[in-house]
């Protein structure tokens, strides 16, 4: 009778996929509509790149503990005593990191870490720590928001992630506008204020969306192996690891290419050619919990493996025809309203992010499969190669001193990506030998 098993279908694949690429999406155009109304204020330069290359790579290397808290929940939330395990680990993650978020912005050690450690040109450092105080709430708000849309797609309602997406764009743009039309602030003010608008609103959206399925699904659901603290860390440290390494990777960014040439100039136009290579990598970001929550069907490696090609190619595509038309040009001046001089330095420097699409796509199909054998040290080995790859590039730009930053930024990211698919790649062939010898019996 087993054998009768409808394998999955692309059409499944799809029906999980869109509602949780279009929230990735959304959040990708949380970043464009911040540059947008940033570009247009006063001294637009100062505050692109105090929000983009300061205050957000460290609100996010802050975070970064409980970044993977989606997967986590995806994966093991299977039953009540499994979910309140990990709420408890979240709120205690949370509170820790705020104190950390608290210490940073509110404390001398603010100065140590923008001027001494990161080198960030003094016309930022300031902007840059307003933003970074304003942002106290994002930590707890977002591992909040990720384990609570992580028990959503694995109960059957990933639409409901999308529908907080929404919120959350909307309460960005809302403050946005207020605060460009209304109000005086500093741009760094108005980007940050926006952003914790927008988090917080998608946070509370997600409890109450959360709270039927507990009721109907989660405290019904019947008693698996119990989730012990020790197969809970095993689990989630090793991807910790990957997204503590991963988002540490921002801040040396920062830190490199302020070390370049056009320092200035290069981080104020790296949030902008980061929001549109964005926007194109969201589309295969979003397919690993897609994967996650799909391989344990029969038949769904092959379909699995086929929707991830259709995603690189196209989303690779996309991106090729943005930088090789003048499509590029409406993005970054029209669109954004870049300065003429910052339109070109961007436009230059877009070539160099072609690959980064169909990265994201590789990695969430590898480390979906990965995740599924949950042999997750893999993941942590893949991130240490990639932070090895970067780290040498960054040195070797620096050292030379020829090239702009943001031209060694991202040769240096784009080569890591490969490196790091690679050995991905590599890893994860055990684990699609078993699948495919699965679903062989089919």
């Amino acid at each position: 009778m087993r054998r009768e098993a409808r394998a999955l279908r692309t059409a499944d694949v799809v029906r999980t996929w869109w509602p949780l690429a279009v929230s990735w999406l959304l959040m990708g155009l949380e970043g464009p509509a911040i540059n947008i109304i940033v570009a247009r204020l006063a001294d637009p330069k100062i505050h692109l790149a105090a929000y983009g290359s300061l205050v957000f790579p460290l609100a996010l290397l802050i975070e970064a503990p409980i970044i993977m808290l989606l997967a986590a929940s995806t994966a093991l939330c299977k039953d009540w005593a499994s979910y309140k395990k990990i709420r408890r680990y979240m709120h205690a993650a949370g509170a820790t990191l705020t104190a950390i978020h608290a210490l940073v912005a509110f404390t001398p050690l603010y100065y140590v870490v923008a001027r001494g450690l990161l080198g960030a040109p003094e016309e930022i450092i300031g902007p840059g720590r307003i933003g970074l105080m304003i942002c106290l709430p994002w930590t707890w708000a977002i591992a909040y928001r990720r384990f609570n849309q992580g028990v959503l797609i694995r109960f059957g309602h990933s639409m409901a992630v999308g529908v907080g997406t929404g919120i959350r764009l909307a309460s960005d743009c809302s403050v946005l506008l207020l605060g460009y039309f209304l109000t005086d602030w500093p741009g760094t003010a108005i980007a940050t204020s926006a952003l914790i608008a927008g988090v917080l609103a998608e946070a509370l959206y997600a409890r109450l969306r959360v709270r039927p399925v507990l009721r109907r699904h989660v405290r019904s659901a019947e008693a698996s192996e119990p989730l012990t603290t020790r197969a809970f860390l095993r689990f989630y440290v090793p991807l910790s690891l990957t997204s503590i390494i991963f988002l540490g990777v921002r801040p040396i960014l920062t830190a490199a290419i302020s070390r370049m040439p056009a320092p200035l100039e290069s981080l104020a136009a790296w949030p902008v050619i980061g929001g549109l290579a964005f926007l194109f990598r969201s589309v295969g970001a979003s397919y690993n919990e897609v994967v996650i929550a799909h391989l344990d069907e029969p038949g769904s490696s092959p379909t699995l493996r086929r929707f991830a090609g259709i995603l690189i190619a196209s989303t690779t595509l996309g991106l090729v025809l943005m930088a090789a038309t003048p499509l590029s040009r409406v993005w970054f001046g029209t669109i954004t309203g870049l300065s003429p001089d910052l339109i070109a330095f961007a436009q230059a420097a877009l070539p160099f992010a072609i690959l980064l699409p169909a990265a994201s796509a590789m990695q969430s199909w590898f480390q979906g499969v990965i995740l599924h054998s949950q042999r997750t040290r893999a993941i942590t080995e893949a991130i240490l190669i990639y932070l090895a790859v970067i780290s040498v590039l960054l040195w070797a730009g620096i050292a030379w001193g020829r090239f702009r930053g943001i031209y060694v930024a991202l040769v240096a990211m784009s080569a890591a990506e490969v490196a790091r698919n690679g050995w991905l790649w590599i890893r994860s062939r055990r684990a699609m030998r078993d699948l495919g010898a699965r679903d062989a019996g089919l």
